[in-house]
């Protein structure tokens, strides 16, 4: 009993220190974000004070610099549709595959699996080009590119929580007089909602942090968003307003912080619950 108090210990200040290290780095560009930018290089760990200390000055000058509440708004556009359209369609799709057994829903399948393990290098090039030809190269435009690649992982998870239903309850509904799509949106898919969250959790985080694939797809010159934003305070020869730079990394850090603080709990109801054999 002892040692595995012991064991337990050890394991406990093993993990806290992981997890300082961890956070650390987001303290420290918060801590920074309120120097002057002539001691962030030179003091990056201080604490600011006096003559250092800044005030909101980093803040306002990342805002006005990088035309952040413009950029904020084509993000959250961005996301907020991306991850409406990969949730949609995705889980109507995994339904769809796990109802309907045939050679060619298996193959759907595979495919999606599959895209999880191709490295995006691969396409990328093939992928701005064929997006530029298709006139994607808007925040419309990205939304279909990013259900594309968000449709892996979605279709996986969903495939695993669709097992997990019993059949039944959507023959009474079939018997009852529902179609297939009022049986979907009706039935099942309320009861999706714990895998719902889930992959709204881990798309969102993905696509709001997203800088190459925007960078690569959009007509920058119209549309930034808040990663190319922040990319644009990087100046000649390699110059970066640090104070700024710091400031505008804390804002965009916040809002998806607080989302997933909000919704962390239901990441392991929903991985948990679409973890069922097929």
């Amino acid at each position: 009993m002892n040692k595995n108090v012991k064991h337990s210990g050890a394991w406990t200040v093993f993990f806290t220190l992981l997890s300082i290290a961890y956070v650390f780095p987001i303290i420290l560009v918060i801590v920074n974000s309120f120097k002057k930018k002539a001691y962030i290089s030179r003091k990056p760990f201080a604490i600011p004070r006096e003559k250092m200390f800044v005030g909101l000055e980093n803040y306002v000058n990342g805002i006005k610099k990088t035309e952040y509440f413009q950029a904020f708004g084509w993000t959250l556009f961005i996301t907020i549709f991306s991850v409406l359209a990969i949730i949609i369609c995705t889980s109507m799709c995994a339904w769809y595959i796990n109802r309907v057994i045939t050679n060619t829903t298996k193959t759907i399948y595979y495919l999606c699996l599959f895209s999880m393990v191709v490295p995006f290098q691969m396409v990328m090039f093939t992928l701005s080009k064929i997006a530029n030809m298709m006139k994607l190269n808007t925040p419309w435009g990205l939304i279909i590119i990013y259900l594309g690649y968000g449709a892996g992982l979605a279709v996986f998870m969903f495939s695993g929580f669709v097992k997990s239903i019993p059949i039944e309850i959507e023959e009474a509904a079939m018997i009852d007089g529902c179609t297939p799509i009022q049986t979907f949106f009706q039935v099942v898919f309320p009861i999706m909602k714990p895998t719902c969250v889930t992959v709204a959790i881990l798309e969102t985080m993905w696509i709001w942090n997203d800088y190459l694939l925007p960078y690569l797809v959009l007509d920058i010159k119209k549309y930034k968003t808040i990663p190319i934003a922040i990319q644009y305070l990087r100046g000649g020869y390699g110059a970066i307003d640090m104070g700024a730079m710091m400031g505008v990394l804390v804002l965009s850090i916040i809002p998806i912080v607080v989302f997933y603080l909000c919704c962390q709990k239901y990441i392991i109801e929903g991985v948990v619950a679409g973890a069922v054999k097929g």
